[in-house]
């Protein structure tokens, strides 16, 4: 009885194998491996024939089989089973059947009235199932779906028909045979040939759910993504796109290296919105490793003209940025050196007069001495270059010079300490050094070589003040006040990089509130803040910060719209709330003289388990030296709201308040099951500065649940009430 108890064991394997969709073993190899047979009753007939009935249950290597009754016949090497059949695998892959029979190969079956259940998703119903060669699984008379089916009259919303179905267990993809694709049980199409992944398997070559989409500009269209693994590591995804004003390729390249990856994204086009030949874009991202714990990266952008990445609803931005750059941090120092290029979009902008070529080295390095405190050294050297020879200021828009070039070079050395003093008093000091040389070429107004040495320094002090409530709430009260001097005298060098400058809760302490170092702040300054944060016990929490700078002598500098323009600043306040509810709330802006905000933005946001809703608001006053001839004031609102469990909605929209107009609005509608994905998306873009040509763009996506690891559904799945 041992000896046809063990075949059994190995029967029983071999019929649990049926089960998994992601794994195939050689049944010689897993023959030693302990298996476990319980029933109610085992009894062996005429020596040959072993039978086990009564909740017959068999377990092995994750794998489990429930059957009503087996019978070996050991003569034949066959095993017989009468269902009701379950063997459900680690995976959660079901295979259900009303009786198997398999025969002396030990990887050859026969099963009447099969079902599997793949990832616990995708289903796949036949009259008869037969297993080939351990490996293969053919079904008969198939249907296919990853719809919930209560009772035998419903029909799932969608399913696929066939005469005959594999599944191919090692490659993880299933073959249809005279396949029909039905929605609510009514024939839409059919294919002589179709191949489709099964849920387990991440990467499969084929086609991926299509997209429709109409716009003014390109007319209706569809999309078609064909996916093409090479190899483990690396893909490429090609998409046509095609309409009647258009013919597209879109693409997408991407690559696992060992110590970094790369993607590259583009499209090429020949459309009849321009006749000057062929258009497209190129994007090229990457980030690896090398020695010594640096990273390089890059980001290089291409496109073939002005419109086309509007055109095409690629991106919104009006300049595209590409850098190389090379970086290393540890734990005391700092180093990143990169190469950019800008490439201007904006109609009024001309790439040759603008600083497209830049080049920049950063490091920063600090030390503890004896003395105390830490000393810091940093060097900077960059330079940027414009196409354009010209050494003075052209027929165009702007008052710059047309081709000015520039190259500088900066040192620092700092020291700063902090102690506690009497009462709580926290005093800072700091000292500074900075080295400066600018050369200025193609520049019929500026010094062509300048340099100096400009020693500064700064006296801190705060006094913090914390109390705790009875019931565990905080507050955290924090005046500080900061007297600052830096030596020396502007110099006659160009401002090509500090020409927008933010005055913000960062740079209150600032000695240079100058967002480069091209421009560096003289003189004395004296600068005042106040912190304040609570947290309450019922959860949420405050933050508020005023901050206010005096300064000896006005700096022409700084602009309106900087808040730092005069001997004193505007009222620098900014503001956070948020609690458990998931309301946040956060604003910044300066208040002047008069009691008026010249700059201010805002954000609010309400987020839980059924919606996500924001809304922000900008405001920058007229500043001549920002180039802003004109007011600007906009509200910009987005959210996305869960309806139901299956519906979802979603919008946004962007109104001028300056011009008293709409600039975007957007629609979604978005509905979800176990089995389907619909996405809808209406978006209008009106006629603005940026964009002279108004459009409307709609786009639908439909997606089958169930095919491919990326397209699971389990999260809808819903259960039969009867």
């Amino acid at each position: 009885m041992t000896r046809v108890f063990y075949r059994l064991v190995r029967l029983l394997w071999v019929l649990c194998v049926l089960g998994t969709a992601a794994q195939s073993q050689d049944t010689a190899e897993t023959g030693t491996v302990p298996a476990m047979l319980v029933a109610d009753a085992v009894f062996v007939e005429s020596g040959e024939r072993l039978i086990a009935t009564g909740n017959v249950e068999a377990f092995h290597n994750g794998l489990r089989m429930t059957a009503g009754r087996i019978v070996y016949d050991g003569t034949t090497d066959q095993l017989f089973i009468d269902g009701p059949i379950r063997i459900i695998d680690e995976q959660g892959n079901i295979l259900l059947a009303t009786y198997a029979e398999m025969d002396q190969g030990l990887q050859n079956g026969l099963l009447a009235g099969a079902r599997l259940v793949l990832d616990q998703q995708l289903q796949v119903a036949s009259v008869e199932a037969r297993r080939v060669n351990g490996r293969y699984t053919q079904f008969r008379k198939v249907a296919v779906t990853s719809c919930l089916v209560c009772g035998d009259r419903q029909v799932p919303l969608w399913q696929i028909r066939a005469s005959r179905v594999v599944h191919d267990q090692e490659e993880r993809q299933l073959y249809f045979d005279n396949a029909q694709f039905r929605v609510l049980d009514v024939p839409v199409f059919y294919f002589p040939r179709l191949r489709l992944p099964d849920p387990t398997l991440k990467r499969a070559r084929g086609f991926l759910y299509p997209s429709f989409t109409s716009s003014t500009l390109l007319g209706f269209g569809v999309k078609t993504p064909y996916f093409f693994p090479i190899g483990r590591h690396q893909d490429i995804t090609l998409t046509p796109f095609l309409s009647p004003k258009t013919r597209t390729l879109e693409y997408r390249y991407r690559r696992a290296f060992r110590t970094g990856n790369l993607t590259l994204t583009g499209a090429l086009s020949s459309d009849t919105l321009m006749s000057d030949g062929p258009r497209g874009y190129l994007f090229a991202v990457g980030e690896f490793k090398v020695a010594r714990d640096y990273k390089f990266s890059f980001n290089l952008k291409g496109v073939s003209d002005d419109s086309y990445l509007y055109d095409y609803d690629i991106t919104d931005v009006d300049r595209l940025k590409s850098n190389l750059s090379l970086t290393r941090v540890t734990a005391d120092s700092f180093m990143d050196t990169s190469v950019l290029n800008y490439q201007s979009l904006r109609d009024y902008e001309d790439n040759a007069t603008q600083p497209r070529f830049i080049a920049d080295y950063r490091r920063e390095r600090r030390y503890f001495p004896g003395i105390g405190g830490e000393f810091r050294f940093g060097t900077e050297i960059h330079g940027h270059l414009r196409q354009s020879t010209r050494d003075t200021d052209g027929p165009d828009d702007d008052t710059e010079i047309d081709g000015r070039d520039v190259t500088r070079i900066n040192a620092e050395f700092s020291w700063r300490n902090r102690w506690t003093l009497a009462g709580g008093v926290r005093a800072g000091l700091t000292g500074h050094l900075w080295v400066d040389r600018y050369v200025t070429e193609q520049d019929a107004i500026s010094d062509p070589e300048v340099s100096r040495a400009a020693p500064g320094v700064a006296v801190e002090f705060r006094y913090p003040m914390q109390r705790q409530g009875v019931r565990g709430g905080r507050t955290l009260l924090e005046p500080v006040v900061q007297l600052g001097w830096v030596g020396g005298d502007r110099l006659r060098n160009p401002n090509d990089e500090s020409t927008r400058v933010e005055f913000d809760e960062a740079n209150l302490l600032s000695l240079s509130r100058f967002p480069a170092s091209d421009r560096r702040e003289h003189g004395t300054t004296l600068a005042a803040g106040l912190r304040w944060l609570h947290q309450a016990p019922g959860g949420w929490s405050t933050a508020l910060t005023l901050g206010k700078v005096w300064r000896d002598t006005a700096d022409a500098d700084f602009s309106l719209s900087s808040g730092l323009d005069g001997t004193q600043s505007d009222l620098l306040i900014a503001g956070r709330f948020a609690n458990r509810l998931g309301l946040t709330l956060s604003a910044r802006g300066l208040l002047d003289s008069d009691a008026k905000f010249s700059k201010a933005e805002a954000r609010a946001g309400w987020s839980n388990t059924r919606m996500d809703l924001g809304a922000s608001y900008l405001l920058l006053v007229t500043d001549a030296d920002e180039d802003r001839t004109q007011r600007q004031s906009e509200w910009t609102f987005d959210g996305r709201y869960q309806l139901t469990r299956n519906w979802a909605t979603s919008g946004e929209a962007r109104y001028d308040l300056a011009d008293d107009r709409l600039d975007r609005i957007g629609l979604g509608l978005q509905y979800r099951n176990e089995c389907i994905q619909v996405d809808f998306q209406a978006t209008r873009n009106y006629a603005s500065a940026t964009n002279l040509e108004p459009s409307t763009d709609f786009d639908l996506t439909v997606a089958l649940r169930g095919f491919g690891a990326g397209a699971s559904g389990k999260e809808y799945r819903r259960t039969c009430s009867f």
